[in-house]
């Protein structure tokens, strides 16, 4: 059951651009780590360590991270009579593959996937996600979920304030109506972590850089009765402004970090 994880990187945050305004916001530190370190971790713990990286705004400053990632995770020993040798000491080192696409600065989040299509296509299922979202959802049984209902994609549903895309969902799970950014007081609402079949998704998806997912192939699936909604009653959070990822980080220094589901 071949599965890839894709993590979109590459908005330009304009929202918390108060907290940094030099680093993209999936970089932005929780705990001293990115927010999508805690993210890929999360995915980790649950199996899913084949990483496709959409980037955009900045996206060398991603690079630069993953290539220095066990330098920076470790303590070395640099030899400088010896140019380029290094020892790594006590260090962390991750076994993920991290595959960074640049996908463009200006390129919606549906034209982000559709990029990177080329490294998906050895792949199942696909499971994709935003850059800047945390929560302690059970990935394995939002997979097992998908994978029982035979639809094309499923998307996880949580209930706080209305802010995002509003789901009508009738016949247990199966999603009826999909409404980007509704401003109604209550109901489901899109969390990210999404499951696609990559065999027939793509015929949901145009390859062109405007395509917003939420607006157009979302809408689709749910009027052709392909998209069903996996509900998450944990924690789930969103990064969005600077109240929020100031919330995370109190949580993490106050060891109250739902989503840390991975021992250190």
């Amino acid at each position: 059951m071949a599965s890839k994880t894709v993590i979109l990187c590459g908005g330009m945050g304009t929202r918390i651009r108060d907290a940094n305004e030099q680093i993209p916001k999936p970089l932005l530190p929780i705990g001293g780590r990115p927010i999508v370190w805690h993210i890929m971790k999360g995915y980790a713990e649950h199996g899913f360590k084949d990483f496709v990286l959409c980037l955009g705004y900045k996206s060398w400053l991603f690079k630069e991270f993953f290539l220095n990632y066990q330098a920076m995770s470790s303590d070395l020993v640099v030899n400088l009579d010896r140019p380029g040798a290094v020892e790594y000491l006590r260090g962390r080192n991750e076994d993920w593959r991290v595959t960074l696409v640049d996908t463009g600065e200006a390129t919606m989040t549906g034209g982000r996937i559709a990029a990177v299509r080329r490294y998906l296509d050895d792949a199942e299922y696909v499971l994709v996600t935003y850059g800047d979202g945390v929560a302690d959802i059970n990935l394995q049984a939002l997979l097992a979920f998908h994978r029982s209902h035979g639809r094309i994609a499923t998307v996880t549903a949580v209930r706080p304030q209305a802010r995002f895309g509003e789901l009508e969902v009738a016949d247990g799970a199966r999603v009826t109506e999909f409404n980007e950014k509704s401003q109604v007081s209550s109901g489901l609402i899109n969390a990210g972590f999404l499951v696609f079949d990559a065999r027939r998704f793509w015929d949901y998806l145009p390859s062109e850089a405007a395509t917003v997912l939420e607006v157009g192939p979302l809408q689709r699936l749910a009027k052709s009765g392909e998209l069903m909604a996996f509900e998450h009653r944990g924690f789930w959070q969103p990064m969005d402004t600077l109240r929020e990822y100031n919330l995370l980080n109190e949580m993490w220094a106050a060891g109250r970090a739902p989503w840390k589901i991975w021992h250190d």
